[in-house]
């Protein structure tokens, strides 16, 4: 079964045509050349393609998206707001190395114990909080110059050093 991650949403539609407008996570310019189709999640874990009729870069982190069978603003305006999922395949030839949301099914390791693989990366403005799994709970790991320690690309790891209560908050109860 293909994995997928979340790039973003729509966030608004463009000309009567049904042109879109995808505001996007993957760190650079895109106009997603090479890449048949994006997906909205249509339950949990089931994923609805939608295949790329054109695309063009609007700027470093919105891309104007045309898909096949959206032919009018109406139409457009359906998918507002829908969040957008890309194939892992996809994902890893578009993301840059550099962005945030690259350390999707990366593992957080905390003082050498794996706490679980980010499943959902938040771009804030001081900091970059990494959701992961906990005993069938979510939990939200910050990310900032405190508690970030390194990140090992070739283990896929990120190392972490956080605060002492903080995963008390997932863990009780």
């Amino acid at each position: 079964m293909a994995e997928y991650f979340k790039i973003g949403k729509i966030a608004a539609a463009f000309r009567l045509e049904g042109e879109m407008i995808l505001l996007h996570s993957l760190g650079k310019k895109t106009a997603l050349k090479g890449i048949e189709a994006i997906y909205t999640e249509q339950g949990k874990d089931a994923f609805l393609p939608f295949f790329i009729r054109s695309s063009r870069i609007k700027n470093e982190k919105e891309t104007y998206l045309q898909l096949e069978d959206i032919h009018t603003r109406e139409a457009a305006l359906k998918m507002l707001n829908k969040d957008v999922w890309m194939e892992e395949k996809d994902f890893k030839k578009l993301a840059a190395g550099s962005a945030p949301i690259a350390l999707l099914g990366y593992h957080l390791i905390n003082e050498g114990k794996d706490l679980g693989e980010i499943v959902e990366v938040f771009e804030q403005p001081f900091q970059v909080l990494c959701k992961i799994l906990i005993g069938g709970k979510e939990a939200l790991i910050p990310l900032h110059e405190q508690t970030l320690r390194q990140i090992d690309h070739k283990k896929k790891q990120v190392q972490v050093s956080l605060p002492d209560g903080l995963l008390e908050i997932y863990t009780e109860g």
